[in-house]
């Protein structure tokens, strides 16, 4: 550990990496502090699949984050334009309740950022494998995300602790942050225990970017609701809480949606936590082309109320709902073709016959005579006069049902039949502590606490309810580089 850093960041994934590289660039000390071993590190962006959302305008724009893009991709790819609809996007899948100033800096800041992060050795690919599809002869981009990480989430982390080393600042492992130091100018660092050694940490501003807390049973049910304690955890186990419980200890506001949180359609035999072997792969995407079933054999949602970027955040949530907390997503042989890779994996729970009706016997939990009434029923209602097309949200709906499906309803009755049985796997919780625009973290009589910023999935206020793909890292980019300014202007005041 140094002497006395400028900046103490706290947390190690995208945001806190971003907080403390952009605090060395403004001329500041820093040092970051992980509770997990180094082989663990990184929070949930180790298990994130890369696709990054921001705001754009035409090909000029993208290649400022991809300057490698070659003249044949430009010439074959429709890459479009990204710009007002970012907001527009954020506002829909929020219902409007998230924090308009957070919004602007999240939309205004995003191209920056990730040029910044193309300056730290970050590298960024057309989103080619999981988000286009080929019109004529151009390919174009579904749900405003054609691009990614290359490496996904792991090359993310790769990349930026690469960079951190190159900078010259430390990270210490293993030691699990405590408490805040509170003194009369506000915080002045933290008190840290590494085994049974504990020390207090001074600094001249300290940056929490340590993640929500979706790995905390207790707290799950406590704030998410009944039912939530048996959701498994997609990523790091390491995400306890213990960064809001200081920060409101310290009188920082709660802020957002403190009963909401990312969920998707997560493997039914994933283990408790996240496997980084496997990573985002456990994650079953594909439910717009299928019909989604639970144990008494009833479809429960839409499953082509938009594209899957607008809506696999919230059905985790709705899955836990069901008896037994698990659900089969059935698919016909028209659409096998379309399931993407992570149908695929050795580590899957999957079933496949040639009759709908040996297939019914197969769905571990489901009533077979109910799901045979329910694929009779969805036959039935499917607009079979309006043509099938996955690239758009094409019309082809149900008549008459009482849970309809808006888009991409297909007969279900060409063998072979498939079905992938899933639950709920959370990813981040939505609440956290009020901050600024520049991530000063806010006390309960809205004034900035001195010393204190955030940043990441512990900042509050910016989802609600649901999720558009590709945000969380964009949030943890422009966040984190806002933090980390913020923070480094602060104990240069200070000091």
């Amino acid at each position: 550990m140094t002497e006395r850093p400028d900046v103490i960041v706290v947390g190690a994934g995208v945001a806190g990496l971003s907080a403390a590289l952009s605090a060395h660039d403004a001329g500041a000390s820093v040092e970051v502090i992980e509770c997990a071993p180094m082989e663990h590190r990184g929070g949930n962006t180790a298990f994130a699949a890369g696709s990054v959302r921001f705001a754009y305008d035409g090909v000029e724009d993208l290649l400022k984050v991809m300057p490698d893009l070659t003249a044949s991709e430009i010439e074959t790819t429709d890459f479009g334009s990204y710009t007002d609809r970012y907001a527009h996007d954020m506002d829909r899948v929020t219902e409007g309740r998230a924090d308009p100033e957070l919004v602007a800096a999240l939309v205004d800041q995003s191209l920056d950022a990730f040029v910044w992060m193309r300056g730290k050795g970050v590298r960024f690919l057309p989103n080619y494998g999981r988000q286009s599809f080929r019109e004529g002869t151009k390919r174009k981009f579904l749900g405003g995300c054609p691009v990614e990480v290359s490496g996904g989430g792991f090359g993310l982390l790769e990349a930026l602790y690469a960079a951190l080393g190159r900078a010259g600042i430390p990270v210490v492992y293993e030691t699990r942050v405590t408490s805040l130091i509170m003194g009369h100018s506000g915080v002045e660092g933290v008190r840290v225990r590494r085994g049974m050694h504990r020390e207090d940490r001074r600094a001249g501003a300290v940056v929490l970017a340590s993640g929500g807390f979706e790995s905390n049973t207790e707290w799950r049910a406590r704030y998410l609701g009944p039912g939530w304690d048996l959701a498994k955890v997609r990523g790091t186990r390491f995400n306890t809480g213990d960064g809001l419980r200081m920060a409101l200890d310290a009188g920082a506001a709660a802020a957002g949606n403190w009963s909401g949180c990312h969920s998707v359609a997560w493997d039914l035999s994933a283990p408790e936590f996240g496997d980084i072997a496997v990573g985002n792969d456990f994650k079953k995407d594909s439910f717009q082309y299928a019909i989604v079933v639970n144990a008494k054999g009833e479809r429960f949602l839409d499953e082509g109320a938009d594209f899957r970027n607008f809506t696999y955040a919230k059905y985790g949530a709705v899955i836990l709902q069901q008896p037994g907390q698990f659900a089969w997503q059935v698919f016909d042989g028209k659409v096998l073709g379309l399931l993407r890779g992570e149908y695929r994996i050795r580590q899957v729970t999957k079933v496949r016959a040639d009759t709908i009706e040996e297939l019914a016997e197969k769905l571990y939990g489901v009533d077979p005579q109910g799901f045979l009434k329910t694929v009779r029923e969805f036959n039935a209602a499917v607009a079979q006069e309006r043509p099938f097309n996955p690239n758009v949200k094409d019309g082809r709906a149900t008549r008459g049902l009482s849970v309809p499906k808006s888009n991409w309803a297909n007969t279900i009755d060409e063998p072979p039949f498939e079905a992938y049985g899933v639950t709920c796997g959370i990813t981040f919780t939505f609440g956290g502590v009020k901050i600024s625009p520049s991530c000063n973290v806010m006390d309960v009589d809205g004034r900035p606490v001195p010393g204190l910023f955030a940043c990441g999935t512990i900042a509050g206020g910016l989802f609600y309810f649901n999720y558009p793909g590709g945000a969380g890292l964009a949030a943890g980019a422009v966040f984190g580089r806002a933090a980390g300014n913020s923070a480094a202007a602060a104990a240069k005041e200070r000091s």
